[in-house]
């Protein structure tokens, strides 16, 4: 585990979960575990129509706790490093391994978590802190289980990326 516990919470909005999300109440306990534990939280916010900087959609889970010295990024695309500061805030913050976390773990997790390994980040997913929605082809159950699957055995040579449930990866940080 990093030296410096570092987290990523992706896309836990009031305007995100408008939509039914799967385990909100035991994921955002868990992602605030993560938070009380964490020496640097980046919080990733999508904007968009409907999602508006500065609108209470946009506004993190009235749950999710806030730490002072937090930092926020804003995204327009699923991948958070796409078009955003995210990649010269974790130069900035000499950040090059984090915890990730969050919403939707079909799309903007994903995505993000991809993009960043590929990128050389040493990512560890917490396995129980993400969570989706129902979706047409697939319950939410479904493709959380699968994504953690696929996570564990995607293929970056000289990158492992970690897939990990939150007491673990709580008792090794």
């Amino acid at each position: 585990m990093p030296a410096q516990r570092v987290l990523m919470v992706i896309d836990m909005q009031n305007g995100v979960f408008e939509t039914p999300r799967i385990n909100r109440e035991s994921c955002t306990t868990r992602i605030n575990q993560l938070i009380n534990a964490a020496d640097i939280v980046i919080f990733i916010q999508h904007t968009e129509p409907g999602l508006e900087q500065g609108s209470a959609a946009f506004d993190l889970l009235p749950e999710l706790l806030r730490p002072a010295d937090a930092l926020y990024v804003s995204k327009t695309a699923c991948d958070a490093f796409y078009r955003t500061e995210l990649e010269d805030v974790l130069k900035r913050h000499q950040i090059r391994e984090f915890v990730v976390c969050g919403c939707a773990t079909d799309y903007c997790v994903d995505a993000t978590i991809k993009n960043g390994a590929s990128r050389g980040y040493a990512i560890t997913v917490a396995a129980d802190a993400h969570t989706t929605a129902n979706r047409p082809a697939a319950l939410a159950e479904v493709l959380i289980a699968h994504h953690n699957d696929v996570w564990r055995n995607l293929t970056i040579p000289g990158n492992t990326l970690l897939v990990k449930p939150t007491q673990k990866i709580l008792e090794e940080w």
